[in-house]
């Protein structure tokens, strides 16, 4: 009974520490005003108060999924450093706070909110822009704000129009007067629309490619092409409603790459693709020397469009591929197929020179690889008996290369084997090649 007295009192004591560790450290870094636990802040004690979102340690920030805070009257902005290092944040409450605006990208960072709960504070206006960065469809609450009845502001009669936080939500118009939102029509207020012509391209690499992106939307919604990354040379001709791109000298490193268009203005944002199919030669990027894993594998890098046929050669003879030697794709990206030629348990007729061939309907390349499995068989006898010594050396193809010395005539060979073979010690070498054995003595 004492021992297990002791051992709950030391339980208790250990929970204890943990709690008091917890608690000293969240305590240098978490307002007065605040609890601060492992994955929860909530500030709702409005004296002192607090300014902003608590600043905790990195780690400590990674960690919190949920914020609540509640009645603080100092708080009057959300940054785009507030809540920048909370990215594992999933549910965020701000109410009964001053909040009077939200920096377009406040909320970059945190990718994975699923429920925002912004009413009762003092917004007027918000813009789509602060919430492009994660899933539309999750819940975002506002009444209880002073909104405006404002082109900028449509974007939230669109999103709410179906969520249960929608017959709450009202507006104030130029004249003061408390409208539902969902009958917000303001004038010159549409979304925009955005085309891009063609919207496929098939062009041979080095070949040219206009194309033009078409806009509307009220207020002029602006133009921008996204062309990060990409290879191939180009210029934009920006006009009033459209904008031309012309791309001269394809570059087949930009081979299925999409292109896009994008228009916004306050009211939304759209998008339109160009794709390039780009066609051009094969080329094998890379041929290595075999590496040995679970088998044993010849390692390549190909490219071309379309997909080149691949062909191998083993010693200039056309490989026939079966179960045992086959060629294995790992990876298929857009323009690039990274793979191996698969060998089970080869053996030393297997060496020699690899050779692989790539051909599409636009040209063809080549590359040859030395490779070395294992070593051929070597056997070294002495028969005083015929009164010379006889040295049998690499057997390849079917044929027994004597040395000079002991080319006497094939029944001397003959003889020399049928007494290498009585010996038992080399009964385990002699089986492997008893049919090369075989074709001799025929």
């Amino acid at each position: 009974m004492d021992s297990s007295a002791g051992e709950h009192g030391m339980a208790r004591s250990g929970l204890f520490l943990l709690l008091i560790g917890l608690m000293w450290r969240f305590g240098g870094a978490c307002p007065e005003s605040c609890t601060c636990s492992i994955s929860r802040i909530v500030c709702i004690d409005s004296e002192p108060g607090i300014e902003d979102f608590p600043v905790l340690t990195l780690d400590d920030m990674e960690n919190i999924t949920e914020i609540y805070i509640a009645n603080q009257n100092r708080l009057f902005d959300l940054s785009d450093s507030s809540l920048r290092h909370y990215i594992n944040l999933r549910n965020l409450t701000v109410t009964r706070t001053r909040l009077t605006s939200i920096a377009s990208d406040a909320f970059f960072n945190n990718t994975r909110l699923q429920y925002v709960n912004l009413r009762d504070n003092n917004l007027s206006t918000l813009s789509w822009r602060t919430f492009q960065n994660f899933n539309i469809t999750f819940p975002l609450l506002l009444s209880g704000n002073p909104l405006d009845c404002v082109c900028e502001n449509l974007w939230i009669k669109l999103k709410l129009q179906e969520e249960a936080d929608s017959p709450d939500l009202t507006c104030t118009d130029d004249r003061g007067v408390t409208r539902d939102f969902a009958t917000l029509t303001p004038p010159d207020c549409v979304v925009p629309t955005v085309e891009v012509t063609p919207q496929n391209v098939t062009e041979m690499e080095g070949g040219n490619v206009k194309a033009v992106c078409s806009a509307s939307g009220s207020p002029a919604p602006a133009i921008l092409w996204n062309l990060d990354m990409l290879s191939t040379h180009y210029e934009i001709d920006p006009l009033d409603t459209e904008s031309i791109l012309t791309l001269t000298g394809l570059s087949s490193d930009d081979n299925g790459r999409k292109i896009v268009c994008s228009v916004e203005n306050m009211v939304g944002q759209s998008e339109a693709t160009l794709e390039l199919n780009i066609l051009f030669p094969p080329a094998i990027l890379q041929l290595l020397p075999p590496e040995r894993n679970h088998h044993w594998c010849i390692p390549f890098t190909v490219t071309g469009n379309p997909k080149p046929e691949l062909r191998w050669y083993h010693n200039n003879t056309t490989l026939e591929e079966q179960d045992f030697i086959r060629t294995i794709i790992h990876e298929y990206t857009e323009n690039e197929d990274h793979g191996c030629l698969q060998l089970v348990n080869p053996t030393h007729i297997h060496n020699g020179k690899y050779r692989l061939v790539v051909k599409n309907e636009f040209g063809q390349d080549e590359k040859t690889v030395s490779a070395q499995f294992i070593d051929p068989p070597y056997f070294n006898t002495t028969e005083p008996e015929f009164g010379y010594s006889c040295k049998c050396n690499k057997i390849i193809k079917r044929t027994i290369k004597l040395s000079k010395k002991c080319i006497v005539s094939k029944l001397t060979a003959v003889l020399s084997f049928l007494l290498w073979a009585s010996s038992a010690s080399h009964t385990q070498t002699l089986i492997p090649h008893f049919p090369l054995w075989m074709t001799v003595l025929q």
